[in-house]
């Protein structure tokens, strides 16, 4: 496979992005209708709502336009409102900050994105459960009746929030927020990591004496299952795990969940919601593959192999995949990558989901060398 691919996905990228941004100014975009970004802004606290900063931030660090550096200051300044909120504050705090007032800080320097980050990592520490050692997941806070329903939860996801708490302990020099999340990493391997390399999405711990109880299907096709995504939030957050603390173990890990992934690619190298999805299902989740393709980049890097390993090869084949096949290049329509699947029992599927294009843009800028890394 040759190369050329790889400088043309980058040059049609900062074209459509460009024309993108200028049509959604303000918006705080999740997924497209007939082809135009939605606006998020009424629900700021939403999970997704910091991918979006994200890539305005990668495009301003490849470019230096000012109009992506704006445009993600306003997104970072519309999220304090969730600073504010304990029930919008949640595991979900990397997501949102690290590529907003994160990104800011790595690009800027700038104190305020500095404060508002390092305030995200301490609400995200104090979800810590010591009887357990894992991160609870969700809140419930809003409802009376409902009040400790999730204090057992911890999911896959929350492996892509942990370098928020590795990245303050950098800051800070202050050693806890470094092992909450080797702490919570560690509990993952025990309790989410099958023997085959496959995960489960949602584990519960009884929250006053740590016990695993059970897991739970999530977001895959049933209990038991491969949910794609889940997968890739996997291989991606336990090599930031290892860059962040060297620990050999998480790129082991990270290692055998990739190796699972790699396994199971389709010939076509487009991947389904569910690795264990019924045979006749033919549901795509196009976010798995470009997540996937971030984290085994990372670790072709970390392993010191480079263009000769194989989860270089397979990052590249999952990429030109979506490149080839998935991409809308059009700059008449605003999203780039097409048939994105939140979850297996929702009722719509293969649809455009804002986080697709951020690790998309993410591994072609690793590819070309143009990352601002945010993790």
């Amino acid at each position: 496979m040759d190369k050329a691919w790889i400088g043309d996905a980058q040059n049609r990228i900062r074209e459509k992005l460009h024309k993108t941004a200028e049509r959604s100014a303000h918006k705080v975009p999740y997924t497209t209708r007939n082809g135009v970004f939605d606006d998020w802004t009424d629900n700021i606290s939403w999970w997704t709502n910091g991918f979006w900063g994200g890539i305005l931030w990668q495009l301003y660090h490849a470019t230096k336009e000012k109009l992506y550096r704006e445009l993600a200051v306003e997104l970072e300044e519309k999220l304090d409102r969730t600073l504010m909120d304990p029930e919008g504050m949640d595991h979900d705090s990397g997501f949102r900050w690290l590529l907003t007032s994160g990104a800011h800080f790595r690009e800027t320097g700038n104190e305020e994105a500095y404060r508002r980050t390092l305030l995200a990592a301490c609400n995200m520490a104090g979800r810590f459960n010591p009887a357990g050692n894992f991160i609870r997941a969700w809140n419930d806070w809003g409802n009376k009746e409902a009040r400790g329903e999730n204090a057992g939860i911890a999911i896959i996801d929350c492996m892509m929030n942990l370098p928020l708490l590795y990245w303050a302990s950098e800051q800070t020099k202050d050693p806890r927020f470094y092992q909450i999340a080797a702490r919570h990493a560690d509990t993952v391997i025990r309790h989410f990591i099958r023997e085959d390399g496959s995960v489960i999405h949602i584990g519960e711990f009884d929250p006053y004496t740590g016990e695993f109880l059970r897991s739970h299907g999530g977001q895959g096709c049933a209990h038991g299952s491969s949910w794609t995504r889940g997968q890739a939030w996997a291989i991606y957050g336990f090599v930031l795990s290892y860059l962040h603390t060297k620990r050999e173990k998480y790129l082991e890990c990270a290692e055998r969940i990739a190796d699972y992934f790699i396994a199971n690619i389709p010939e076509s190298g487009t991947i389904p919601v569910d690795f264990r999805q019924p045979a006749g299902c033919v549901w795509e989740d196009s976010t798995a593959a470009a997540i996937a393709a971030c984290g085994m980049l990372e670790i072709a890097k970390a392993a010191g192999n480079g263009e000769e390993s194989c989860y270089y090869q397979a990052a590249r084949k999952l990429l030109f995949a979506l490149y080839d096949k998935r991409c809308d290049w059009s700059p008449e329509t605003d999203a780039i990558v097409q048939k994105c699947t939140a979850a297996y029992h929702d009722r719509e599927h293969e649809f455009t989901i804002i986080y697709g294009d951020y690790f998309f843009i993410e591994a072609i800028w690793k590819l070309t060398g143009q990352e601002l890394f945010l993790w």
